[in-house]
């Protein structure tokens, strides 16, 4: 049995400025504002009482409250800069959910750019931490698509150096499988949010993803290739009046 839906806190950390591109989380991506994408995904599981959209912005807020959602707070400055990490925007806004609303016991944190998110992906993970009593969090991940430890830089010299040179004459099938974050989302334990627990110093395991269903978008070629997996495998699926129910 999945954790329970009404128990778990979903947390959208929806800064408002992007220096690379101006509005970034509502730019019009295969029909709707990229922000809409997986939070079209969220309404397939989740309640509009448990999501909470953290955001600095007004044209963001604006946004997601024609999507049934209220916004309850402006995220402080402080917390809406270039340095501020997700782990203290989402430790805000879990505190501010428990100070006013109710507790809880999970924290899921989806970012606004998962315009691929999988609602399968999210039970799956429920599951997982559910199932294992000593995990903190489970992360979605994807691996890398060629083996890290052949990685190569360009030297001072302006020349092509590797990382590990030890591994030069090694077969790819033998080294080991690298994975990095898919950027989607994490699914905490509360408990574990509260006392302020990150990937380097908790227990997190891995939800794998697969590659072909993960993008990263930062740059305006991100947004063309996200607009094409889209088309792929979201096809039929824009319904630009959707809303989450009261």
């Amino acid at each position: 049995m999945s954790v329970d839906f009404q128990s778990t806190l979903v947390i959208i950390p929806a800064r408002g400025g992007s220096k690379r591109i101006p509005n970034k989380n509502l730019k019009m991506i295969f029909g709707q504002p990229m922000i809409c994408w997986p939070l079209m995904t969220i309404n397939r599981l989740f309640d509009a009482a448990n999501v909470l959209v953290s955001t600095d912005s007004d044209l963001i807020k604006a946004e997601v409250e024609t999507r049934g959602l209220i916004v309850p707070f402006k995220r402080p400055a402080a917390l809406a800069d270039d340095f501020t990490g997700t782990a203290e925007v989402v430790t805000h806004a879990l505190q501010w959910f428990e100070e006013n609303i109710r507790k809880v016991d999970y924290v899921l944190t989806v970012y606004p750019t998962a315009v691929l998110l999988c609602e399968n992906d999210i039970v799956a993970a429920m599951d997982l931490l559910k199932q294992d009593k000593s995990t903190d969090s489970v992360m979605s991940a994807t691996n890398f698509p060629f083996p890290i430890q052949r990685a190569i830089f360009k030297n001072s010299m302006g020349y092509a150096e590797m990382f590990y040179p030890e591994n030069y004459y090694a077969r790819s099938q033998d080294l080991e499988e690298a994975m990095h974050d898919a950027g989607q989302f994490y699914l905490s334990k509360a408990d574990s949010v509260r006392q302020g627990a990150v990937l380097t110093n908790s227990r997190v395991k891995i939800q794998a993803l697969k590659r072909n269903r993960v993008v990263d978008i930062d740059t305006l070629e991100d947004f063309e290739l996200a607009e094409e997996k889209l088309r792929l495998y979201r096809k039929g699926e824009v319904e630009l009046s959707w809303k989450f129910s009261e």
